[in-house]
């Protein structure tokens, strides 16, 4: 298993969140990256490699070019509009109703309303990380396509809840659907499993009318849980996507015996889709120990790695959630481990 990374660069995203009791810092924080890299080193793994730079142009294969102006220079606006110090972490403050979601805005609020769908801030630094967290997941892409069988992308910030023009959810850019899109670019068929507690309502929105790439998800029930609006069994696809997307959504507290035959329908879904490269949005949110979360044990994360490796697909790692630092690296290595092991 390769591992790559952006060494010191994700650090510079570290931002304030809103929560019931009130503003904290967020819980995706750059101790993240450190708790995995420390575990997959004491696994056996080894060092990351770092990541290449690729530019904006594969990211607005993906993001609208407009979000993609916006999110660049969205911090600095905000500054100057606001008069604040320019470490001040800069938050939407008001939203659009749908019947006027499309239209054009010029005034800094009012973008920052349209191009996000919760409260998370954007930092004085938070546009270098994203992109180097694109740099990350297509540098994985890149050793896959040059035949690697595994390779685990250790992005931050996350990415799955990214939409084509809409942040939230600790994303910003869509690292897994960027990715997919330079599969597809360089004629390939990929699948995607995002195994994140959360369902990944970026990706979905992404490829929803698409029937090149197949996305399958395991996630808490929208009903109850974040993003809520999206995610329910129902969404299958539209227009030429139609059944190429595949919700499996399951009630908080679920264990492995549920869990696990969930996996196996994806499997399936995914066997049938007959792709040539798989994507993996690998959260490990899913753990006993994560707030509001599954049931899952240390024993369980070996074998979802074992069931992804039995699809004999090159795989392509992209790490989204996962915050109980005691616990967080173990599981990742261990899903690789597992994946290994096979």
């Amino acid at each position: 298993m390769i591992t790559v990374s952006a060494k010191e660069l994700h650090r510079l995203h570290h931002v304030d969140e809103f929560t019931p009791q009130g503003l904290v810092p967020s819980a995706e924080k750059p101790e993240r990256v450190d708790v995995i890299e420390s575990a997959l080193i004491e696994a056996g793994f080894g060092e990351s490699v770092e990541a290449s730079e690729f530019g904006v142009d594969p990211i607005k294969r993906v993001h609208s070019p407009t979000y993609v102006d916006f999110l660049a220079d969205a911090h600095r606006e905000w500054i100057e509009s606001e008069g604040a110090p320019e470490d001040t972490d800069a938050f939407p403050l008001v939203f659009p109703t749908p019947d006027t979601a499309e239209k054009e805005w010029t005034d800094i609020r009012a973008r920052f309303g349209r191009h996000s769908f919760d409260t998370d801030a954007i930092g004085r630094h938070t546009w270098q990380a994203a992109v180097g967290a694109v740099d990350v997941a297509l540098t994985g892409q890149r050793l896959v396509a040059q035949c690697a069988t595994g390779v685990f992308s250790l992005c931050r910030p996350p990415g799955h809840h990214a939409m084509a023009d809409r942040f939230g959810g600790y994303c910003y850019l869509n690292n897994a659907a960027i990715s997919a899109q330079a599969f597809v670019d360089e004629g390939a068929r990929p699948a995607i499993l995002d195994l994140d507690f959360h369902h990944g309502n970026g990706t979905q929105s992404i490829f929803y009318e698409r029937h090149d790439v197949l996305y399958a998800s395991l996630h808490a029930d929208p009903s109850s849980d974040y993003p809520y609006f999206y995610g329910h069994a129902d969404e299958t696809g539209a227009a030429a996507g139609d059944g190429y997307n595949l919700n499996l959504p399951l009630p908080a507290g679920t264990d492995w015996s549920a869990y696990g035959e969930a996996l196996s329908m994806a499997v399936k879904a995914i066997t049938g889709f007959s792709p040539d490269v798989l994507i993996v949005s690998l959260g490990v949110d899913t753990a006993l120990e994560d707030p509001d979360s599954f049931r899952l044990v240390a024993d369980d994360y070996p074998r979802i790695g074992r069931t992804i490796s039995s699809l004999g697909l090159p795989t392509l790692f992209i790490m989204e959630g996962g915050y109980e630092l005691a616990v967080l690296g173990r599981n990742v290595a261990a899903v690789f481990t597992g994946f290994e092991s096979a």
